[in-house]
């Protein structure tokens, strides 16, 4: 099964290097190319390819920002591609996403491709063209680069989505799983609640029991429930557990609700 791929760089001489590159192999299948980051989102959403030679440094639309635009559509498999920019190089490290720096050799660019037949071929059970693992370091990836304090993004349902952790009232570990309760509904992602806790807003969120973190804008009050035990009970009339491990919280959260 061919590898279906687009090509994503404002410089028509990098489209054509990569393109010639990739011509001699029969593994891929060239779907097209793209010149600006819109004509991407837009080619990926229709195309839906398994691979996406991404450029980062693009105008009007970065390739940050191609992915965002994306992400709650159809997520591929990426090989970011970028001339010297630090911040973006430690975020790829950080994430382990694959990237190539420009100018790279033949020999850098094989090892990418090398790397991605390898995990299409190790995706037993493959998501929308890309294996979990690859797409949860793409959502560790976007995270990092999120600009925006109230947006949130997670994966449910096999979808990349962005929330407002404004309307994030409360969430919950369950087993392997965690759930988010917003206004609206209930999304159910496959994450440690640690992990999560680590992309909430600072100052907007607070861990009131081993299995729950609650929005300190949605508590309406805490509440003695006798033998030295407390609930938090927000607006919307849940009753909430707060654990014994976290009681010194109670002054600050408190004070957080004046």
């Amino acid at each position: 099964m061919k590898i279906r791929t687009l090509i994503v760089d404002d410089e028509p001489l990098a489209r054509r290097r990569i393109l010639s590159l990739l011509q001699p192999d029969p593994s891929f299948d060239i779907l097209g190319e793209c010149g600006n980051g819109k004509d991407a989102a837009d080619k990926i959403c229709e195309l839906k390819p398994d691979l996406v030679f991404l450029d980062v440094q693009m105008p009007k639309l970065d390739g940050f920002g191609v992915l965002e635009a994306v992400a709650t559509t159809h997520l591929p498999q990426i090989i970011f591609v970028t001339a010297f920019d630090q911040y973006a190089v430690k975020a790829f490290d950080a994430h382990a996403v694959d990237y190539l720096l420009k100018p790279f050799k033949q020999e850098r660019f094989m090892d990418a491709v090398l790397r991605a037949k390898a995990q299409f071929q190790q995706a037993a059970a493959p998501v929308n063209g890309n294996a979990p693992e690859e797409n949860n370091k793409l959502l560790s990836l976007l995270r990092h680069v999120n600009t925006d304090s109230d947006r949130l993004v997670v994966r449910s349902g096999g979808k990349v989505v962005f929330l407002r952790a404004s309307e994030v009232e409360w969430i919950e570990a369950a087993a392997n799983y965690i759930k988010l309760y917003s206004q609206q509904r209930v999304f159910t992602v496959r994450e440690k609640i640690s992990s999560l806790e680590e992309a909430l807003p600072n100052g907007k969120f607070m861990r009131i029991h081993r299995s729950v973190i609650v929005n300190l804008s949605m508590v309406q009050e805490i509440q003695p429930c006798g033998g030295g035990e407390f609930v938090v009970i927000l607006r919307n009339g849940r009753e909430l557990p707060l654990g014994r491990t976290y009681r010194s919280k109670i002054d600050e959260l408190v004070h957080q609700l004046r």
